[in-house]
């Protein structure tokens, strides 16, 4: 299946950024996405190799990272910075919101990972036969107040995010690398969402990943996966609510291959919350998407969201169960037919 589509792409040198028309042959998303220079795979050899655990560290040594602030500013940019250094494509979605009465500059960012065959043609003049690309989507800014706090005094405090908004960074940007050196079988695109936990309510919050929703193709989308708060050291992830009764195949596809790896404990197969989240915006548009979420965390919204909550054990075993969606062969078969 090949795909075309004009893009209003850009070339980056410092604060310069050029617009150029620019025929891309694959319609990932509309033109509100604007591509960047990556050297993909080229720099993997040579990158610094960075776990899972690295990742959240850094996370967390920039501070809180709700929008409008220093580390969100970090942060962001060091999302392109390292995607540049392992995708094909970097892709990059700005907008904006009001929060008290100041307007904030917010952005998505996202890399795309081509198999061997259609990351080769890209580098000719022949377009590549491209299927369908599955989504594995995070939040990355963290919550502006700590209003679920114990301490009155501490609830108008940034909260450090450590779980509830850097673990599945964390995991996300560790596949990178992992996908730059062992080519997925499907393109397979990492979404990093902002504005997710900055509201108060369901309409002003997962702004970002409603705006990445609304700009791509749902029929060339196999299917969305989430992950939020996956790092707890008590890691317990089960099926959430509407995952399960919205896309039941998909749900027990990844569940089915936690266990075969040996985390049946880990995921058990039972529905526990009904949970809004980054995963909504996408079902709303008729994509299947599955949030892999420990919503039993007892220190969520709360100053105590600390990287001592958090165990790299079980940052890696998401890890490892989304690897085992990417090559297993369970969720791939589900679209054999897209």
């Amino acid at each position: 299946m090949v795909y075309t589509l004009s893009w209003a792409a850009s070339s980056t040198a410092a604060s310069e950024v050029l617009k150029v028309k620019h025929s891309l042959v694959w319609s990932l998303v509309i033109l509100s996405l604007v591509i960047l220079p990556a050297q993909g795979a080229r720099a993997a050899q040579a990158a610094e190799v960075r776990d899972a655990w690295w990742y959240l560290e850094y996370q967390v040594g920039l501070g809180p990272r709700n929008p409008g602030s220093a580390g969100h500013r970090e942060l962001t940019q060091f999302l392109q910075a390292e995607l540049a250094r392992y995708a094909d494509t970097v892709l990059v979605q700005d907008f904006s919101t009001v929060y008290d009465s100041e307007t904030l500059a917010m952005r998505n960012v996202a890399g795309l990972f081509l198999p061997e065959g259609a990351a080769a043609a890209t580098t000719t003049a022949a377009p590549p036969s491209l299927s369908p690309y599955m989504i594995f989507g995070a939040h990355f800014d963290t919550r502006p107040r700590a209003d679920w706090d114990p301490d009155p005094a501490k609830q108008s405090t940034p909260i450090i995010g450590a779980n509830d908004g850097g673990s599945g960074v964390a995991v996300l940007l560790e596949l990178a690398g992992y996908l730059a050196e062992r080519r997925p079988p499907f393109p397979v695109m990492l979404a990093f969402f902002d504005g997710e936990d900055l509201g108060t309510t369901a309409a002003d919050m997962f702004l970002g990943s409603k705006q990445f929703a609304a700009a791509v193709n749902p029929s060339d989308v196999m299917c969305m996966i989430l992950l939020d708060m996956v790092g707890d050291a008590d890691l317990k992830v089960h099926m959430e609510g509407y995952s399960a009764s919205r896309n039941p195949a998909l749900t027990a596809a990844i569940w089915d291959g936690a266990a075969a790896i040996g985390y049946g404990s880990v995921f058990p197969r039972a529905t526990r919350h009904y949970i809004l989240d980054d995963h909504i915006p996408f079902l709303e548009r008729g994509i299947p998407a599955v949030d892999i979420i420990d919503f039993d965390y007892p220190y969520w919204h709360t100053t105590s969201d600390t990287i001592d909550k958090c165990s790299r054990e079980s940052l890696s075993i998401v890890r490892d169960v989304v690897l085992e969606a990417i090559y297993g062969g369970r969720v791939q078969r589900l679209f054999s037919g897209m």
